[in-house]
């Protein structure tokens, strides 16, 4: 079912997108590692980075375009950086959609354990 219309028929158990999880991060886990941010506020501003680069994926985009301008115009002799960087956006975005449905199966099972008693 698709985000939008799980939203309009569950709106009280489907979090938007801007939502700060409401549920504890240990609940369920018995160890989990908090995520940290690799490059400092000071690089990304040097290396000026948008809003939307300076994301936890930033250190390795920030190798990425080092690698760029050293090697240019040899730029394709960067593609193991362009990889590592790729990756790491992608496993982020797969974190961030396993995070958005756990919180929304949290939410379901509030709802049904508020209905039961």
């Amino acid at each position: 079912m698709g985000n939008a219309l799980n939203h309009y028929l569950k709106p009280d158990v489907t979090p938007g997108p801007d939502v700060v999880p409401s549920f504890d991060p240990m609940l369920g886990f018995g160890s989990r590692k908090e995520r940290v941010m690799i490059a400092t506020e000071e690089e990304m501003v040097s290396a000026k980075l948008t809003a939307k680069e300076r994301d936890y994926c930033a250190h390795k985009l920030l190798a990425y375009r080092g690698c760029r301008a050293e090697k240019f115009p040899f730029v394709y002799q960067c593609a193991h950086e362009k990889h590592d960087y790729l990756t790491c956006e992608y496993e982020d975005y797969v974190l961030r959609m396993k995070e958005f449905e756990r919180e929304r199966r949290l939410l379901e099972r509030q709802k049904r354990l508020d209905k039961q008693g």
